[in-house]
Parts: structure tokens; sequence; C-alpha cells
């Protein structure tokens, strides 16, 4: 028996549960690893509370990353041998290939081998945050150093995730934030300009810092009313990448800023990545040689025990944090 965390029904961090189960042996395609660390995602909390695109069918399991030791392999796995150190790339389906326990299974092509100079928190805290962004801003908008991007929201992990992605190749990088008290940490993370939208014009701001031209790429969880005065800073055949949905007020369409600027507008998904094993190994090839060389450095909010993981999981839906949220295992 193992110990790992479910939910018998949808609703607040109160029905997060430790329960002991039974892990079978990783079937042929499969590696089990002993878990040290588990990075929390908002996907998670949408998962919990029937917000998500899955509907979970209870008692369910969850989580999308995990860092810890290989302690056996399935019959076809090559490439990993027992007490590997690994860190997992969320999965296509979290309650098939949960993370959060001491003990789980994970497909294989799904598990890395991660930089050795890396602790098991911070691998933990790696793979959604930048296969999220490295997916928006390399492969999709091909971001590059003549270029301005808008990251918003960039206090979480994947906007932390992102200015360091953008800053790895050059690009101009405005962070947006709500209001001015996450301003200088966002600088410290690597952001050239910070804007607090509840504080400034959003428009004139990037008007200003552009010279007029506005970004050619944004890259934004909001939705809703953000959509159209992000239009507003965007720089002629630009680019929008909405990665999230955390308004829930639809907002107006600008139909008149799309047109008049060519601009295109695209709904983004990690698993257009993960889904794809040509472009996921382009990726576990670009975000390890940046975590190698420390263009990329996972930033850890804070850090909880295993048998806090309702208290974890408060602290991630707080909005408080800038960066990743890690549980340590014992």
């Amino acid at each position: 028996m193992t110990r790992v965390v479910r939910f018998h029904e949808y609703g607040d961090a109160d029905v997060l549960r430790i329960e002991n189960v039974d892990v079978p042996a990783p079937a042929a395609d499969e590696v089990q690893l002993t878990v040290k660390a588990i990075g929390l995602n908002r996907a998670e909390v949408m998962f919990r509370t029937g917000r998500y695109l899955q509907e979970a069918v209870f008692p369910s399991q969850l989580g999308y990353e995990a860092a810890g030791v290989v302690k056996a392999l399935g019959a076809d796995v090559k490439g990993f041998a027992e007490n590997d150190a690994v860190s997992v790339i969320p999965t296509l389906d979290m309650s098939r290939w949960p993370t959060y326990g001491e003990l789980i299974n994970i497909p294989a092509k799904y598990v890395v081998k991660h930089p050795a100079s890396l602790t098991y928190e911070q691998a933990a805290a790696s793979w959604m945050q930048y296969v999220t962004a490295w997916g928006a801003l390399i492969e999709q908008a091909k971001l590059n150093a003549d270029d301005v991007v808008i990251i918003s929201a960039a206090s979480s992990s994947v906007g932390v995730a992102a200015i360091q992605v953008a800053r790895s190749v050059g690009a101009t990088v405005i962070a947006t934030t709500r209001t001015s008290a996450k301003a200088q940490p966002l600088r410290d993370a690597g952001a050239h300009h910070v804007i607090a939208t509840s504080e400034e014009d959003l428009a004139a701001r990037v008007k200003e810092i552009t010279h007029g031209k506005g970004a050619r790429v944004v890259f934004d969880p909001i939705g809703g009313p953000a959509i159209a005065q992000l239009a507003e800073c965007m720089s002629f055949g630009g680019i929008l990448l909405e990665y999230g949905a955390l308004s829930t007020d639809e907002g107006t369409f600008p139909q008149f800023a799309l047109l008049g600027k060519c601009l295109t507008f695209k709904g983004y998904l990690y698993v257009e990545i993960t889904g794809n094993d040509a472009l996921l190994e382009r990726a576990k090839k670009f975000i390890n040689e940046g975590l190698e060389s420390g263009a990329l450095v996972p930033l850890i909010s804070r850090t909880f025990t295993f048998d806090q993981i309702q208290d974890a999981t408060r602290f991630l839906e707080s909005n408080e944090q800038i960066g990743k949220i890690v549980v340590t295992v014992d």
C-alpha cells in the first residue's frame, strides 16, 4: 500500500484526502517512480472543482508534475535504469497517470532525466510551465530578439517561465500584473518592464515602451475583456496566444483591431506539444539545455509537506504566490 491523494466529490481543498491504495506494477511502456517532490498547477484546481476539460470519475486521483527516483521499469522501456533521478512532463490524462502520491506510474515518453544540478523540488517545478511557454512563444509565435512580448498574469509559474524563455532568445519582455505589489519581484525575475493594469493605462504604457509600434506577441491566460485591451497594444501582424480563461466575463470581441492590424488570435493548450512526439522532443531539448545552462531557473514560491496538501492547494488558490508551489514527499 502507498499513500496517494484522492477526492470523492467536487469541491474546495477540503475534499482532498490522503488514502492508502495499491499501486500496480508499471505497464510495459511505463516507468514507476518513488516521488520526492510534486509541482502544483491551476489545472488540478479546475479538475478538482469540475471546471476542467476532463471530468473526474470518483474516487479520483490528480496531479500533473513530480520528480523522484526510478523504482521499476516496464518491459518495453529503454533509456532508464533503477535509481535514476527523473522528473515528469504532464501527461494527457491526470486521472489515469496522477502524480499526487508516494509511488506513481508514468508513460516513459513523459519521464525525463533532468540536469543533475537541479534539486527534486526544482525538477518538479519545471515541466508544465516551461513546456507551455516554449510551445507558445518559440514553436508557435517564433519569438526572436527583435520582438516585444506582453506576458499577462506574469507572477504565475507559467508567467515567470515565459519571462525566462523570452529572455533566453533575446526578446523584450513586458510583464503585466494587477497591482504594483508584485512589480519588483517580476523585474527580479527578468521582466524589462512591468505594468500594473489596475493602476496604469495598459495601452498607453505599451505605446510608450514600444515607441508607438506595439508588441508583436501576447501570451495571456485571462481572456474576457483583457483580449480587447491587449489587442490595442499589439503591432501590425501580431499574434495573441490565449492559454487560459481566468475571466468569467466573455468581454467584447475586438473585430476592428483584428482586421485593422491583421492580427492572429489563437487558443493554445500545452497538449499541442505533449501530444506530438516530435514537438515534445524539441521541447525537452530546449528546456533541458536551458536548465543546464542556467538560462531557465525554476522559481519556487513556497514548499509544503505531503501531509499539508490541502494547505498547499489553498495557497495556490490565494494568488499570493510568485512562481511555483511545490509539495515535498519523504
